[in-house]
């Protein structure tokens, strides 16, 4: 499902693209239309599955619809300040082309943060993304209104309560408005999650997304390496790797032409697939590929769903995918109608905390494979320490 069906905002969809979105997950096509009707959401959903985009979209477009208040609007809850500030930048990626604003709230900062936080809370941020303690310390401070709050969304609830969140996330429910909409999300649903759903939602609409599974004859590996690494690794993979057709991913554009370049300089003979493309190139290279004329196709995400070709026997991630749905829809192209296949990820220097979250998304810990000694040594695979706790959300507010 292209997000256009959605009928969201010519201005949100302008930072739709810019984000790179072009097809909407699962929990995104079952939770965006329930939203934009009005109605609370109580939501099962993973990390990794694009539940981010999936209340971050619908929102900003009845912000949109409906305009700002000139109060704090959107009310996110979560258990983290990497969550908040992750958060933080989709929002800030989304809103780019509207007068929309947002600020992500977390503690552990110095006075000058708390300082700045303050301050958009009194002008009135439309989009708050906060961690439960640190947006109390403001609370408390009695310079914050909620009377112009129309959405609540707790992500992770399930987290939060397990971290002991409880009686702050009721402290900060008794400061709301009762006539908002709700949404919740929530990895596992305990009873505590069900009893909290219950005190807070009105007639929700109950969605439960289940992550799907690569299947177990993929042989799944992974190369760690430093970004200029990557285009001479393809090359030497399919140089050494058999195969009769290849899907290479790659998460922007200008990758998959830059790439198709290097690939052609290098000898091969390389097709490149994007939204680009008019829709007769993109026939005229489906069939192509699907033929065997073309062996090697380098995509975005257009083609990690709907292409159905058992003879995929290579799949490359040249980039690693947004989340752990795209990395399952992606390898999930090879090893079709029973034969045999195999996914390769090259993981960058500043990719390796996404390709962890994917493996213990997807349960699996991925093989990882050593680099051809041509290439030279990569970096170490540390994803628990690429953490940047010290990154500062930037984008605090917009002068009204």
């Amino acid at each position: 499902m292209q997000f256009s069906t959605f009928n969201f905002h010519p201005n949100l969809m302008e930072g739709i693209g810019a984000s790179n979105y072009e097809i909407a997950t699962p929990v995104q096509q079952q939770v965006i239309p329930p939203i934009l009707n009005g109605r609370d959401i109580i939501a099962s959903a993973q990390t990794g599955t694009g539940k981010t985009a999936a209340f971050l979209l619908p929102v900003i477009n009845q912000l949109l619809e409906k305009g700002s208040s000139g109060q704090v609007s959107v009310l996110v809850i979560v258990p983290t300040r990497e969550l908040a500030i992750q958060i933080a930048q989709h929002a800030e990626g989304l809103t780019y082309f509207t007068d929309i604003s947002s600020l992500a709230i977390y503690g552990g900062n110095d006075g000058q943060n708390f300082t700045s936080e303050k301050k958009a809370l009194q002008m009135g941020a439309d989009i708050i993304i906060c961690t439960p303690g640190r947006f109390i310390a403001h609370l408390n401070m009695g310079y914050v209104s909620m009377k112009g709050l129309r959405f609540l969304v707790l992500d992770e609830a399930d987290r939060m309560l397990d971290m002991g969140f409880q009686d702050d996330i009721n402290r900060i429910i008794t400061a709301l408005p009762a006539n908002r909409q709700t949404l919740l999300f929530s990895a596992t649903m305990p009873p505590k999650i069900k009893n909290l759903a219950k005190n807070i939602l009105k007639d929700p609409v109950e969605i439960n997304i289940a992550i799907s599974k690569p299947p177990e004859k993929i042989v799944q590996r992974a190369y760690i390496v430093f970004e200029e690494q990557k285009s001479g690794l393809v090359k030497y993979l399919l140089q050494h790797t058999p195969y009769k057709s290849v899907l290479i991913f790659c998460s922007r554009k200008q990758n998959v032409k830059s790439l198709v370049r290097n690939l052609k300089q290098y000898g091969f003979s390389a097709e490149e697939m994007h939204s680009d493309l008019l829709q007769s190139q993109r026939e005229n290279i489906i069939n192509g590929f699907t033929s065997g004329r073309i062996t090697i196709l380098v995509a975005t995400d257009i083609l990690s769903r709907g292409i159905d070709i058992d003879t995929i026997d290579l799949v490359i991630n040249y980039d690693v995918p947004r989340d752990g749905e795209d990395y399952v829809h992606r390898i999930g192209r090879t090893a079709r109608a029973e034969a045999d296949g195999v996914a390769i990820t090259l993981v960058g220097e500043k990719e390796q905390n996404s390709f962890n979250a994917i493996e213990k998304l997807i349960g699996t810990t991925v093989e990882k494979a050593t680099l051809p000694q041509m290439l030279g040594q990569g970096p170490e695979y540390k994803p628990a320490r690429q953490k940047n706790n010290n990154g500062k959300y930037r984008k605090f507010y917009k002068r009204r």
